[in-house]
C-alpha cells in the first residue's frame, strides 16, 4: 500500500480554538459553561466538549437558539466560525464569561465587509447563507446578498447589466440577502469577500467576473468606484486545496486508486476538497471516521450532492493499494491515522488469506 500525498492535521485556528475551549473548562471548574454551536466540524472534538460536561446552546429552528438556559456568571464559549454581532451583544448585556474562540482569518473577513459598509458598498459574500460563519459574517453587514457558486455570481452580474424581473430574483435569494434588499439601487457599489473555507479559485473566479461586470456596466476608468475585492481564504484552506489539485493532476502518473479525504460530513471546507477530484473524474471518497471503512472492503462516504452511501471500496486487493489522502482542517491527525490504518489492515487480512 503506498501514500502519493498526504496533507492533512489541525489547522493553526483550529488547534487554537480547541486549546482555548478546553483551557476554560479547565479554568472555570466550578462555573457552568456553555457554547453558542458546534466548536467546529467535528465529531470527536465535539463528543469530548460534551463529555466534559459543556453544554450544547439548544437550537430551536430557523436559525434561532434558546440562551433561557445561560445565566449570569456563567461562562459562554464561542466557536470557531465565531458568533452572530446580535449574539455577542447579547452576552455582554447578560453579564457572562465570554470565551471567544473565533479564527483569526474569520474575524479578517469581518473587517473586510465592515470597510465594505463604511465605503458604502453592498457585500456580496461567496458563502452558504446557512453556514454558521457566514451567518455570523452578514450579522455585521447592513446590506448584502450571498452567492454559494459562480451560477448565483452569473444570476447577479447578469442583473447588474441587463436587468431583469425584480420580484424574480428576490424569490430566488429570499434567505441570502439582507432585509429590504433592492437589487436595483443595492448592486451599483460591491465588495466581495468571501467564507473562508469556500473553493478558492471559484472566488478567485467570481472575482474576475464582478469586475468585468462592473467594468461593463460603468466602464474601464470607474471600476474602482464600484467594486473591492480582499482575499479572505485561509492558508489551511488553500494548502489541502493544492495539494489535492496536485494529486489529481498526476492520478495518472502515479496510477492512483482514489483519493480519501477525511473530516466532518458536515464541514464546508473538507466537502470542497472532494469536489477537486469529483470535478476531475478521479475516483475519491469524503468518510468522516474509520469506521466508515468495512472490514467486508466497503466504504460509507458522503457524495458531492451530500448523499450518505455504501458501496464496494478497493476495487483490486491483490494489487499495491494506491492513494492519496488529505483532511479537513478541524480534522484530528488520529482520525486520519486510524482510517489509513483500517486500509493497512483490510489490505493485510486480503493477503493473509490467500497464503
Amino acid at each position: 500500500t503506498r501514500l502519493v500525498q498526504q496533507d492533512f492535521g489541525f489547522c493553526w485556528g483550529v488547534e487554537r480554538s480547541i486549546a482555548l475551549a478546553y483551557e476554560a473548562v479547565d479554568h472555570f471548574p466550578d462555573r457552568k459553561i456553555h457554547i453558542t454551536n458546534e466548536l467546529i466540524h467535528n465529531p470527536e472534538v465535539n463528543d469530548k466538549l460534551d463529555e466534559m460536561n459543556v453544554q450544547f446552546i439548544e437550537k430551536v429552528g430557523d436559525g434561532e437558539k434558546n440562551f433561557e438556559t445561560v445565566q449570569e456568571g456563567d461562562v459562554v464559549i464561542l466557536p470557531a466560525f465565531g458568533a452572530s454581532y446580535e449574539e455577542m451583544d447579547y452576552f455582554d448585556k447578560k453579564n457572562v464569561e465570554v470565551v471567544d474562540t473565533t479564527c483569526p482569518w474569520v474575524s479578517k473577513v469581518w473587517n473586510t465587509v465592515d470597510k465594505h459598509q463604511k465605503s458604502g458598498l453592498t457585500s456580496i459574500i461567496h458563502g452558504k447563507y446557512g453556514h454558521e460563519e457566514t451567518i455570523a459574517t452578514t450579522s455585521f453587514c447592513e446590506d448584502y446578498i450571498c452567492v454559494k457558486n459562480m451560477k448565483e455570481a452569473e444570476m447577479v452580474a447578469d442583473y447588474i447589466v441587463n436587468g431583469g424581473d425584480k420580484e424574480e430574483f428576490l424569490k430566488y435569494f429570499e434567505n441570502a440577502v439582507s432585509e429590504g434588499f433592492d437589487p436595483d439601487t443595492m448592486l451599483k457599489k460591491l465588495g466581495l469577500a468571501n467564507q473562508t473555507t469556500m473553493y478558492k479559485k471559484e472566488t478567485r473566479a467570481i472575482g474576475q467576473l464582478l469586475q468585468k461586470t462592473m467594468m461593463k456596466k460603468y466602464g474601464p476608468q470607474e471600476v474602482k468606484e464600484h467594486y473591492m475585492e480582499f482575499d479572505t481564504i485561509c492558508d489551511a484552506t488553500q494548502e489541502r486545496q493544492d495539494a489535492v489539485h496536485e494529486l489529481v493532476e498526476n492520478a495518472s502518473e502515479n496510477d492512483l486508486d482514489f483519493i480519501l479525504v477525511i473530516g466532518g460530513w458536515d464541514s464546508s471546507n473538507t466537502a470542497h476538497l472532494l469536489e477537486i477530484p469529483d470535478m476531475a473524474g478521479v475516483r475519491s471518497f469524503h468518510i468522516n471516521r474509520a469506521e466508515c471503512i468495512g472490514a467486508d472492503n466497503t466504504i460509507t462516504h458522503r457524495t458531492v450532492t451530500g448523499e450518505i452511501v455504501t458501496e464496494p471500496f478497493v476495487k483490486d486487493l491483490d494489487k499495491e493499494i494506491v492513494m492519496g489522502v488529505t483532511s479537513g482542517a478541524s480534522t484530528p491527525d488520529a482520525a486520519v491515522q486510524d482510517s489509513l490504518s483500517s486500509i493497512f489492515l483490510l489490505k493485510k487480512m486480503h493477503d493473509a488469506s490467500k497464503e
